[in-house]
Order: structure tokens, then sequence, then C-alpha cells
């Protein structure tokens, strides 16, 4: 299996990714000149939400640091198999720094450390790769940093940068980047590798594919947990209950709830396992009563400072689902409402979206599908969720 076959209905950048990563081989190899190579030493990997932007970028670091044997015999970098791919895909080369941010945003500090990371020469002799995943999450300050590391890099240093678009990333970074765009994947293709590779139901990916409209991560996860459809199927329901303001208040403070208690799942599989790590490299023998040895409750502090952002961006992410879920129900009612031939997200839902637009015209249907967009905007702004959510509701009800 070649690196590439995960990345769905990317048939274009796969074809640049490919033609880079055998330049970067014969750089390597000294079969090339700098000067006539494709490769280059920094790449912006953008698209929507659910394109496969990191797993583009984790996709070519490991054709980047593959050692296939077959190489003598005409094949290409990316083999899947060698132990520089095997490695990379699985998170453990040496070489290769996958960075993955679970907080709302990526600071100076930790950007020092990725920019002094990328100033050593590769322990395995071929490529030191850094991959930021979320590289729109970095502060005005940390985008600062990594801009002299971007313009002046080591010789055989390559950054992959990932972001929704372009104008997520500073205009300095980006012009010193290549840049790629990643379209959002065919349905059909995203139904067909959640049964190839995850042995999942062909009828179950197809439903998942479909209502999730080509969003990889979400349509897997659609497929494989039965909480987040039973989440999605309460988030449907949601343009029911917002005949009157009581019901616009409760089904706000229910979305609310069901974030919450995302973010609170999350802690508990995580946090608990963290704290307990902490601990016991900091000394906190069972012994003592568990107490810390002094001078050490900055370091539990920063910890618990990092699990409360981890929470709030928890939340917002599933607060986000809901609302892409919420849009998708109103682009199918808009569609039935215009007589549009288009399939239906939700066609499972497809009473509920009949009877909502029989009961409204298309004007508010649009009217509904911006509020949903200012709720959004609103919090990116840091407005109080709970403030976002209610102002939604209401002017879902209002039309």
């Amino acid at each position: 299996m070649a690196v590439w076959d995960d990345l769905v209905g990317q048939d274009r950048v796969i074809e640049q990714l490919a033609a880079a990563a055998r330049d970067a081989d014969a750089l390597v190899t000294g079969e090339a000149a700098a000067s006539a190579s494709s490769m280059t030493h920094a790449w912006l990997f953008t698209g929507p939400p659910g394109s496969g932007r990191a797993t583009a970028a984790r996709a070519f670091a490991a054709a980047l640091q593959c050692v296939s044997p077959d190489r003598a015999h005409g094949g290409a970098p990316g083999c899947g198999f060698c132990e520089g791919c095997h490695t990379t895909l699985v998170g453990t080369h040496a070489d290769v720094e996958v960075v993955r941010t679970d907080v709302l945003s990526i600071g100076v500090k930790d950007t020092r450390e990725l920019v002094r990371r990328a100033q050593l020469s590769p322990a395995g002799g071929r490529w030191q790769v850094i991959v930021l995943e979320d590289a729109d999450r970095l502060t005005e300050g940390a985008g600062n940093v990594l801009l002299k590391a971007v313009e002046e890099p080591a010789p055989r240093t390559v950054w992959l940068l990932c972001a929704p678009s372009l104008e997520d990333v500073l205009p300095t970074i980006r012009s010193r980047c290549r840049s790629l765009i990643l379209r959002t994947p065919p349905v059909a293709a995203v139904a067909d590798i959640l049964v190839r590779r995850d042995g999942i139901d062909p009828a179950l990916a197809a439903q998942a594919a479909q209502a999730t409209q080509g969003h990889i991560g979400r349509a897997r996860r659609l497929a494989t947990d039965e909480r987040a459809r039973a989440r999605r199927a309460a988030v449907l329901k949601m343009p029911l209950r917002v005949a009157d303001m009581g019901g616009c208040l409760k089904a706000a403070q229910e979305l609310i709830d069901a974030a919450a208690e995302d973010a609170k799942q999350v802690a508990e599989e995580v946090d608990t396992k963290e704290t307990e790590e902490l601990r016991a490299a900091l000394g906190a023998a069972a012994g003592t009563g568990g107490r810390l040895p002094r001078g050490t409750a900055g370091a539990m502090k920063e910890l618990q400072d990092r699990q409360k952002r981890r929470a709030t961006r928890t939340q917002r992410d599933s607060l986000d689902l809901a609302l892409s879920d919420l849009t998708g129900f109103y682009r199918d009612v808009l569609a039935i409402q215009l007589g549009s031939r288009v399939a239906l997200a939700n066609a499972d839902a497809r009473d509920t979206l009949e009877r909502v637009a029989s009961a409204s015209r298309p004007e508010g249907t649009l009217r509904r599908i911006e509020a949903i967009s200012a709720c959004r905007q609103a919090l990116d702004r840091n407005v109080a969720p709970l403030l976002a959510v209610e102002a939604m509701a209401v002017a879902l009800r209002a039309g």
C-alpha cells in the first residue's frame, strides 16, 4: 500500500507531491542539482475541513523518508512498507515531528521549540520534517517566530504547514511556501475508503459519507460511534423545537450541555492519565500520601491550565460540528424548496426536512443559514457560547 492511498480524491495533489518526493530523493542521493528540483523547503496545505490536509502532509513526510530497496528497480518514494514510511506514518520516526494542538492557539514558547528542532541535522541522513497540522492557530507572535525559520531554513529541513485557507496564515509565511489546495473528496470515494480501510458496512458507510458531505474524519466517527449518531439526530430535531421562545432557550441550553459533555468525556479519558504520569515523573511517591515534592507545584499548575484550554477547544469543536450539521439541514431544506435534484445530505431525515420546507419560504431558509454563520463568527470572537447559541435559536425561530 503506497503512502498516498489514504489521500482520497486528490489526484492532482498526489501527482505534485510524488514528483517532489522523487526530486527530493535525487537530491539526497546526489543524482540531481537543487536548481533543477521541484522540491522546496516549505509547503502549505490548504483545503476545507475533511479534505485531508494533515493526511497529505504526513504522506509526503513518509515519502521523503522512504528508503525502499525497490528504488533501484524503478520504484517511487512512498512505498508504504519500508522502515522510513512505516515509522513516519505511525509517528515514531526520529526525523519527523508532527505537531497538532488540542488547545485554542499555539504560542511563542512552543514555536521556539519547533524552530530549535528544525535547526538539527537529520539523524537518518535524509530530511528533518516538521508537520504543523494547525498553522492557522499560531498567534501573531508565534507566526513571527516561525517566519525566521521559514526564511532561513537548515539545508535538510522541510516545513509542512496545514491550514483551512491561505488567509489563515500570515502573508509573510505563505509567500515563502509552495501552496497545495485540496478539494472536498467525492462522497463515493469517502464511502469506499470507509469500507476498504475500516471494514464498515457499505450501507452505513454510504450514509455517513453522504451526511458529512465528504468530510473523511467526521464520516468515520459517524459510522463507528453510536453516540455521534445520537447527537447528530438530536441536532437535526432542533429546527422543530424553536416554535416558541421557551423552546429556543431550552434547545440552546441542551446544545451547550452536549458540547460540555463531549469535553468532559475527553477529560475523563486523558486528564487523569496525564496527571498521574506527571505526578510520578515529579516523584510524588504513594508512600508519602501522594504529596508533591517541594518546588514542583508550578509544573502541575501548568498541566491543569493546559487541560482547561483543551476542554474549551473540545467544547468549541463539538459546537462547530453541531452547527455544521444544522447548516447541512437547512441546505437540504433549501434544495427541496427550490426543487433541486442534488442529493440530500440528510436523506434519513427527509420527513423532517419536508415538514420544515413546507412551513417556510426559501428566503427564510437563507436567513436561517446566515444566522448559523453568524453564531460561528460570534464563537470565533469568544462570545459566551450560550449567548451565541441562544441568539441563533431565536433567529431560527424568526426565519
